[in-house]
């Protein structure tokens, strides 16, 4: 049993993993606020990290947000406390997207066994063998979203078409949209960056069937090489059952436990969220590969074997998370 009292070393560790979760152009747009009585860590979206242009409604901020809920969930059972979570707790505050509670005990949260993993969780936007994944394996990553509240389907090889399809459109419309365009500029090298040239920049496929993101706007050659991409990618759409900001939250929560399952698997992944960018364009990925009522579709996730790609850069813990006062 741990103790029930948050310590600076204890709150070091939370926010660290928490922070290591994936998030749109690495904006990391999450702030932490300690409640040491409780105790509990309440997780606020940051404004000044949004996406006025690419991400106008929030929906990737909460994404990115459910993320690091996952990853603060996994932290907490490994140290030995119950996460105890609560999905926009607050109506009249609407930056609180999550508070989670650190109960005394765990009673075998699902998560448990991934915390090891969540320091080498990263995209991989290098170009995967093309060896097709283990249908038992597959079945364990769809079972990893059901646990968080989504549903992951894998599209079939004319419904991939279509999904690539869907993804160069939206590449090609963020490539021509100037705002958007500046906005991705900014994030790789503008005075506020992380230094995300090295580990953001794509490499382009040398057939252009696998659409990857031009992080700079700029597609000369000389900045993004050409290489042979797989032939038949395995794609993965993750899904919700409605399409509200608590859904936006639970799809973040499914999208990481199956990247962090992955990658325990010796598998990579690189999200394709061109196309979540456009609604015309995410709307018409909705009925893909589904029988039944219709599911919202809220990621792209490329899955396969191959190199682990850099890795981005984080913020310090120091510069997320103040305490309560």
């Amino acid at each position: 049993m741990c103790s029930s009292t948050l310590d600076a070393r204890a709150v070091e560790r939370l926010v660290a993993a928490a922070v290591a979760a994936p998030s749109l152009h690495n904006t990391q747009p999450w702030r932490f606020r300690l409640d040491t009585d409780t105790p509990a860590v309440h997780i606020h979206a940051a404004a000044d990290r949004a996406l006025r242009h690419t991400d106008p409604v929030g929906r990737a901020v909460h994404l990115s947000v459910g993320c690091a809920i996952l990853n603060l969930r996994v932290a907490a059972a490994h140290f030995g406390w119950e996460p105890v979570t609560r999905l926009l707790p607050c109506p009249d505050r609407p930056t609180l997207l999550a508070t989670v509670r650190l109960a005394e005990s765990v009673r075998g949260a699902p998560s448990t066994g991934l915390y090891e993993v969540l320091w080498r969780r990263h995209s991989s936007r290098l170009p995967f063998s093309g060896r097709p994944l283990p249908s038992g394996l597959l079945a364990e990553l769809a079972q990893a979203a059901h646990l968080e509240g989504a549903v992951l389907r894998f599209p079939g090889r004319d419904d991939t078409e279509q999904v690539l399809r869907a993804t160069r459109e939206a590449e090609g419309r963020n490539r021509a949209d100037a705002d958007r365009a500046a906005e991705s500029r900014r994030l790789v090298s503008g005075p506020h960056s992380l230094g995300l040239s090295s580990a953001a920049v794509s490499p382009q496929d040398a057939l252009d069937r696998m659409p990857m993101r031009d992080f700079g706007a700029h597609r000369h050659p000389e900045v993004l090489p050409a290489r042979a991409f797989e032939t038949h990618p395995t794609l993965a759409l993750l899904s919700t059952a409605h399409d509200r900001r608590a859904d936006w939250l639970r799809a973040g929560q499914a999208l990481e436990h199956v990247l962090l399952l992955a990658t325990s698997c010796g598998v990579r992944a690189s999200l394709l969220h061109q196309a979540m960018e456009w609604p015309d364009l995410r709307r018409a990925l909705d009925g893909l590969s589904a029988d039944g009522p219709r599911l919202y579709t809220q990621m792209v996730i490329r899955l396969g074997y191959g190199p682990e790609g850099p890795s981005s850069p984080r913020r310090p813990v120091e510069e997320v998370v103040e305490a309560d006062v």
